[in-house]
């Protein structure tokens, strides 16, 4: 898994009014929450140290540094404002090396599917899958082969193996499927759209060397 480098502040002042303050200054308040014997930490990152953690898919084991404390851990979750697209406090958790995290993994799919050749259409219901493992085992991404999967089947997570990685989604819950399009259901429209569009430009060259015939003219 990917790391990202982050350093921040302790924090000391709290409350609305000093969050209100921190934001003003292009601050944001965080909490690494300790787990194990550790207590939770409050400090403040720079807003543009964090844009890259945060606007992407990619899922990463961060490299948090806390003045002279130094640790892994896991973004949990992001709060943005609910008008602008600002992000206004953000939740770490410390990770260690034998203790599993549940954190959600891109979902990435594999080649080309039977049903797509077809005719149908290749669809993701989830885009990422909540995953469980030590964080040391945890992958970029998870990939699911799609090339057996036929026309109107789909994938669940009950079919789903990865090692060393335990998916908590709901057995039952769809992660992709191939979808019936028209032409999938009648392979005969392919052919008669082709022929139509045939027509129509023959319709359309015929009309165009009349009229270059009545220009002669």
């Amino acid at each position: 898994m990917k790391t990202f480098e982050l350093k921040g502040e302790i924090r000391t002042d709290f409350g609305k009014k000093a969050a209100k303050s921190l934001r003003s200054n292009n601050l944001i308040p965080c909490v690494v929450y300790g787990g194990k014997d550790s207590e939770n930490i409050n400090f403040t990152v720079k807003n543009g140290d964090i844009l890259k953690l945060i606007y992407t898919p990619d899922v990463f084991v961060v490299n948090l540094t806390l003045g002279d404390t130094e640790m892994k851990a896991v973004l949990k979750e992001a709060q943005f404002h609910p008008v602008k697209d600002q992000v206004i406090h953000l939740d770490f958790l410390h990770v260690y090396e034998d203790v599993p995290v549940v954190v959600e993994i891109p979902v990435r799919l594999m080649g080309l599917a039977q049903g797509v050749k077809a005719g149908g259409k290749l669809s993701l219901d989830l885009r990422k899958l909540k995953a469980k493992s030590l964080y040391s085992n945890l992958p970029e991404t998870l990939d699911i082969d799609v090339t057996k999967l036929k026309l109107g089947k789909s994938i669940q997570v009950a079919e789903l193996k990865f090692d060393n990685v335990e998916i908590l989604n709901p057995g039952e819950a769809v992660v992709c499927r191939v979808q019936t399009t028209r032409v999938a259901a009648d392979p005969t429209l392919d052919a008669e759209e082709e022929a139509a569009e045939e027509e129509a430009e023959g319709a359309e060259g015929a009309e165009g060397e009349n009229t270059a015939k009545e220009a002669e003219a």
